[in-house]
């Protein structure tokens, strides 16, 4: 049997869908302008992090 990893969370702001292009104009030869916008809470990559346990140190 093969080891089970944990699933990535799928990231809250952008539901998995890390990476946008947003239509800015046509340019004067009739190609498309995009601008590329990633998710600033993944950074783009998708996926969140499991949130560590918070941990009590000290008094």
């Amino acid at each position: 049997m093969m080891p089970q990893t944990p699933a990535a969370r799928v990231c809250s702001h952008c539901d998995g869908f890390p990476v946008v292009h947003i239509t800015a104009g046509t340019a004067p030869d009739g190609k498309r302008l995009t601008l590329a916008a990633t998710c600033p809470a993944c950074k783009g990559t998708g996926t969140r992090a499991t949130p560590a346990a918070l941990v009590r140190a000290g008094k």
